[in-house]
């Protein structure tokens, strides 16, 4: 099973979540860091480094002596990476997505590729936690492709957790789709209610099924909670303003570990978890 953890904003806490989830679920378990403009499930996990890849898309070059300058390319690309004025074509690298087309559509066969690299991905082995995670180069515009190519490494036969950038755009979507069920994290504030109607719309126009994990629990009102209702959204999980969960993660110090008594919390949003999938797809309000 693949379970996305996700939020309309940043800040929620939706690494606390995924890491520590992914160390109470037992056995062998994937843990997908897909948030590779700013990566930290690495700062939990003690472990070792079992290799580093390099990333790269493909992008357009030239033969200035095949090309007639007639313009299919840029007339193909959406992206404007690529453009002609009646000469050779203007390459603008950073705006390639790599899809190829410019190369398909050169009636001259004028246009090659190579690989430009965006980032890296790292696997790391921390105990029962195989830690895959990608780090985007710095300048590097676009995280999806790299996004991409962290679950092109995930074993379909292990469960996974796959934690993914914060709102609701291009890369949560790379990271979310295909996965078997998100869980979106908020806080009871008014910005919370914001951003989680906005990632419940996203989801919902994905369709996959969905709950929601409040943290903070305490520290805000009951609005998250009236809306959820509303819209007969499950919370699946409630986790308490506690300082030292804060003080423990500040640390770099899982909360499971460092506050035992919150390791039941988590065993109860497995087995609603595990219910889910047992109900196929659906989610058991009467484990909620």
């Amino acid at each position: 099973m693949k379970i996305s953890i996700a939020s309309g904003k940043g800040g929620t806490g939706k690494t606390t979540v995924a890491v520590n989830l992914a160390r109470t679920l037992g056995g062998t378990v994937q843990l997908l860091d897909c948030d590779v403009e700013e990566p930290n499930a690495h700062l939990f996990l003690k472990g070792n480094k079992i290799k580093e890849e390099i990333v790269t898309i493909p992008i357009p070059q030239v033969d200035e002596a095949l090309c007639d300058g007639c313009g299919e390319c840029g007339k193909f690309c959406a992206y404007h990476a690529i453009i002609t004025l009646g000469t050779t074509p203007l390459i603008f690298p950073e705006m390639c997505h790599g899809c190829g087309g410019c190369a398909l559509v050169c009636p001259t066969k004028a246009i090659t590729e190579v690989g430009r690299r965006i980032g890296v991905v790292e696997t790391i082995a921390s105990e029962n936690i195989t830690l895959i995670g990608g780090r985007l180069d710095v300048g590097v515009a676009m995280a999806p492709p790299l996004i991409r190519a962290v679950k092109e490494r995930l074993q379909n036969n292990l469960p996974a957790i796959l934690d993914a950038p914060p709102g609701t755009s291009c890369p949560v979507i790379a990271a979310i789709r295909d996965t078997d069920m998100v869980l979106l994290v908020t806080e009871p504030t008014p910005f919370g209610l914001n951003d989680l109607t906005l990632a419940v719309d996203m989801v919902r126009a994905l369709k996959i099924p969905f709950g929601v994990i409040v943290n903070r629990m305490g520290s805000g009102d009951d609005r998250v909670h009236d809306y959820c209702e509303k819209e007969n959204i499950p919370i699946l999980l409630e986790i308490p303003d506690d300082r030292r969960i804060a003080e423990s993660y500040s640390r770099g110090i899982l909360m499971v570990d460092a506050l035992p008594e919150y390791r039941g919390l988590f065993h109860s949003l497995i087995e609603k978890v595990t219910s889910f999938e047992k109900t196929g797809g659906k989610i058991n309000y009467a484990h909620v």
